[in-house]
């Protein structure tokens, strides 16, 4: 069973750091691009970085550019979002999910992890 669960979320003040992991497990997902997302009280869920299965191809939200870092560890499946200079707009559920080879869509996710950054 394909299961992705997400850690490391909490509450912090702005301008601080954390770092955020997606334990992933049920198969292998070497092959997978994995995402990071989230979604704010009242808005839509949005992408916030992405990380191809070699980890050279990373793309990330303007929003979020220069602040986060997404990284993976193929050889543990896990998936981090390292996340500074964090600010109240960052405030969110944040969602890991896999796509796997092939598909157009990520196809698995993860419950969520609450981040609320206090100004």
């Amino acid at each position: 069973q394909v299961q992705l669960v997400e850690s490391g979320g909490g509450l912090v003040q702005a301008g601080t750091s954390l770092r955020l992991s997606c334990a992933l497990s049920g198969r292998s997902f070497i092959t997978d691009e994995l995402g990071w997302f989230r979604q704010a009280p009242g808005k839509e869920r949005e992408f916030v970085a992405s990380v191809g299965w070699s980890s050279v191809a990373k793309h990330y939200a303007d929003s979020v550019k220069g602040r986060f870092t997404i990284s993976r560890d193929n050889s543990r499946n896990i998936l981090f979002l390292q996340m500074s200079s964090l600010n109240p707009e960052d405030t969110a559920i944040y969602y890991c999910a896999s796509k796997p080879s092939g598909y157009s869509n990520y196809l698995h996710w993860g419950p969520g992890t609450q981040v609320t950054v206090s100004s």
